[in-house]
């Protein structure tokens, strides 16, 4: 499996849109807590809140469903504390919530918040899904879908934009840093496995695992897939946490636990300073199940929650090489509580710790050995509504140039000049496009295309955890 996944394009998206709020992450696995009436019991703290809600209701200029008030208030409740993690979920978000644990969903693959009155990116999109394919990435801000301005609307209504029959497609124009740019998406349900593995194409002792999330059964797919790609004979592992959002806490544990002799520390849980509880890997755990043959993790950008305390657990107890670039830095859990209405309260209750003590929160861990992917698999991609041509001058041209040079034909300069012209020309006519010398809808895409499988057919990152295997064996 040379080079799967990883960033630049996924250049077709369709936005897993389940409003999943910030749905990458790491969740306690436990019976459900239910809120019932007694937790909003009228006291002294909450007779402002019934004095503006009988004000509305008596006195707004129209009539407003007390439902509208009540929903408004619980969530302006949680948005006060600043943690894109704690939410208030109303029936339909939390449903879509709980799907975006589940094996499938329908709509692009992205993970949406709420930032300063814009909807944004906030986890990696879902592995394979549109929105991967088209390059959507964390901090991608949308700023119209379908022409329609996303500002001033709340979550649901974006998302109610971006939703769609599958099959149907949508335009996103999205923010990344200073640049703009729109892509055009194929909604489509998204199957998401836990887990992708196979041998090594050129070395079949090697097993390459790919961990997508860290769902309701990942930690009994590992086990399965080892003995698997063992009896297959693999001798060593490269176990890919790139682009992991998280997941449920009991399956990382239980995951790093296989990787840990017992005894030693998978992470630590901490209310404010003191640290409250930790866990350590042991057979109540992970059944005896062990893993011994030399291993290597890869982590990118996208590694978050869960996936970074598998990296550190077997990172600082394992002393296992980890390769990549610096992870996402989530240290927070948190717990989902059910209302009696089926809405649901995701809100952050511990931060966790590496067994060394660190929080990585809005740090990140740092790889044992750094790899990267090419500067320009972290660009936009090109926008497949805007024609250029010889003489133009913009970062989209750049950008063009860019692509153009990865893909092995000559460029120069930020400008449409006439090296631009020639390299658009061969391609279209290698391509089987219509050879007009200017960059269209078609020889956008194509462009996007080929540079999506490029990067696919050439992971440094990977090969590099190869090298690293190979060496010590």
């Amino acid at each position: 499996m040379q080079g799967k996944q990883i960033s630049f394009l996924r250049y077709l998206i369709s936005l897993l849109c389940v409003a999943i709020l910030a749905a990458g992450g790491m969740y306690l696995y436990m019976t459900p807590a239910t809120l019932t009436e007694e937790t909003a019991s009228e006291d002294d703290e909450l007779a402002k809140v019934h004095a503006l809600f009988h004000a509305i209701q008596d006195n707004y200029y129209k009539k407003v469903a007390p439902d509208t008030l009540i929903e408004g208030a619980l969530a302006g409740m949680t948005d006060s504390l600043d943690d894109p993690y704690t939410n208030y979920l109303g029936k339909e978000d939390a449903n879509s919530f709980t799907q975006s644990l589940s094996d499938s969903f329908e709509g692009i693959g992205a993970t949406l918040s709420m930032i300063e009155e814009w909807p944004v990116v906030v986890q990696a999109p879902v592995k394979g899904s549109p929105a991967e394919k088209a390059g959507l990435k964390v901090d991608d801000k949308i700023l119209e879908v379908d022409g329609e301005k996303t500002q001033g609307k709340t979550l649901n209504e974006v998302v109610a934009l971006i939703r769609g029959e599958k099959g149907t497609a949508v335009t996103l124009v999205l923010q990344r840093g200073d640049t703009t740019f729109d892509v055009t998406i194929t909604r489509d349900k998204i199957a998401v496995a836990s887990i992708e593995s196979e041998l090594d194409e050129k070395n079949a002792t090697i097993g390459r695992i790919e961990i997508v999330s860290f769902s309701e059964s990942t930690a009994k797919e590992l086990k399965e897939t080892i003995e698997k790609l063992r009896k297959e004979g693999a001798l060593s592992f490269v176990i890919d946490v790139r682009q992991n959002p998280g997941g449920y806490l009991d399956q990382v544990e239980i995951m790093s636990s296989m990787f840990l002799k017992d005894g030693q520390t998978i992470v630590q849980f901490a209310t404010g300073d003191e640290i409250i509880d930790k866990t350590v890997a042991s057979k109540n755990l992970d059944d005896g199940f062990k893993v011994t043959e030399p291993t290597v993790v890869l982590v990118d950008s996208g590694s978050a929650s869960a996936a970074e305390i598998f990296a550190a657990a077997l990172k600082e107890s394992a002393n296992i090489p980890i390769i990549g670039t610096t992870t996402y830095g989530k240290g927070t859990v948190q717990n989902v509580s059910e209302f009696g209405d089926q809405s649901e309260l995701k809100m952050t209750v511990q931060k966790w710790l590496t067994p060394n003590g660190e929080w990585l929160n809005e740090t990140g861990l740092k790889p044992t050995t750094t790899v990267d992917l090419p500067d320009y698999a972290y660009l936009p991609p090109l926008s497949s509504e805007q024609v250029l041509k010889a003489g133009d001058e913009s970062k989209n041209v750049q950008n063009l140039n860019t692509f153009l040079k990865a893909l092995g034909y000559t460029t120069n300069g930020n400008s449409f000049n006439e090296d631009t012209q020639k390299a658009v020309e061969s391609f279209q006519k290698e391509h089987d496009l219509e050879v007009t010398g200017a960059m269209d809808s078609s020889t956008a895409t194509a462009i996007n295309k080929a540079l999506f499988e490029q990067i696919q057919a050439t992971d440094p990152i990977y090969d590099k955890a190869v090298d690293t295997l190979v060496t010590t064996n």
